[in-house]
């Protein structure tokens, strides 16, 4: 391998455990979803990276080093040999835990000044994109979630509406609206029993589908009578924790 004076790094934070986060990196079905199609990785050193970008550019390099789930590193270049030969780069990526999910670190390392600074853009562009697909795994049942939140409103029993919240939410659950600042578990039960004594009857439902980015969802809901009738409906924000648990909800109503 040449000489590499001249790097980029970037750090990032991603809602997820880092066991899950590496699976990214050695998986080829899981690369291929923030590379793109038919890219594929040997994780082990020696093994093939083969990186097939949206544009139709291909990528190689070998793994050089991985450490589950703590390190991997591979070099970098391309297929044409321009503007890096095969070989001719080095990639090193780094996890840490750290409260909220995990802090990735990528260093770059080129033999040039002015090739470095030609991916600057390109990482920024690509780790967001890892992000969303790593998310994207992690919350795939965010929907469901939802549905058991707007689920525990129409419960009257305090025992099952806790026992319902406890399987969904995280202890410190924020609750945010125009009647409500919550937190906490049994403040939020405690709320949602007093709204069923004042509004018996009343019911939440989502609607359409949910709107998802890195663990954070929009999702449009209606308000039902007991008489079967519409009576509002707005949007809830709902942030979750890296274990798929609802954090902190703010709802608003049209």
């Amino acid at each position: 391998m040449p000489d590499l004076p001249y790097s980029l790094e970037r750090t990032v934070s991603i809602k997820a455990e880092p066991e899950v986060v590496f699976r990214f990196f050695t998986d080829s079905s899981r690369w291929a979803s923030w590379w793109g199609a038919h890219s594929t990785i040997e994780a082990k050193p020696g093994g093939k990276v083969y990186i097939r970008h949206a544009n139709g550019i291909e990528s190689l390099g070998e793994v050089l080093e991985v450490c589950p789930p703590e390190q991997i590193a591979f070099t970098y270049g391309y297929a044409s040999g321009k503007p890096i030969p095969p070989g001719g780069s080095r990639v090193t990526i780094r996890l840490r835990r750290q409260p909220g999910g995990t802090q990735l670190h990528l260093r770059h390392e080129f033999a040039e000044a002015t090739v470095r600074d030609e991916h600057v853009q390109g990482w920024r562009f690509q780790l967001s994109l890892f992000g969303n697909a790593v998310a994207n795994e992690v919350f795939a049942e965010a929907a469901n979630r939802i549905d058991a939140w707007f689920g525990a409103w129409i419960l009257t029993d305090d025992r099952a509406r806790e026992e319902a919240l406890l399987r969904i939410v995280t202890s410190g659950i924020c609750f945010r609206d125009r009647y409500s600042l919550l937190d906490g578990i049994a403040d939020l039960s405690a709320h949602i029993g007093a709204a069923q004594r004042f509004m018996p009857g009343i019911g939440l439902q989502r609607k359409g589908e949910i709107r998802h980015c890195q663990g954070t969802v929009l999702a449009d809901w209606i308000a039902m009578g007991g008489d079967g009738q519409q009576r509002m409906s707005g949007t809830s924000v709902f942030v979750f924790s890296p274990d798929v648990r609802i954090d902190s909800v703010t709802s608003f109503a049209n």
